[in-house]
């Protein structure tokens, strides 16, 4: 996959999940629906800064662990998934 294509994905797939679903509060109105890019990040075990810059397609080789984290915590359909390899 692209790597511009690939941040567009994890964005938009990130907008779908509700905060709630990973037992976070939802303490005040948010500016943009979905998880916040830190909140992807640390359910993923991964740095934000990572995350940020797969997002920004400037990561090129995220491995299969973190595709996989992702998925979980992004809540991807098997689908979605096999689009990420």
């Amino acid at each position: 996959m692209p790597h511009a294509e690939l941040g567009q994905f994890l964005q938009t797939r990130r907008a779908r999940v509700r905060p709630e679903s990973l037992g976070l509060p939802v303490v005040r109105r948010r500016r943009v629906p979905g998880l916040r890019r830190d909140e992807v990040a640390i359910d993923a075990d991964i740095s934000v800064d990572y995350y940020r810059r797969m997002e920004q397609g400037r990561e090129r080789h995220p491995s299969e662990q973190v595709l996989a984290a992702l998925a979980r915590t992004l809540r991807l359909t098997l689908d979605e998934q096999r689009h990420l390899d």
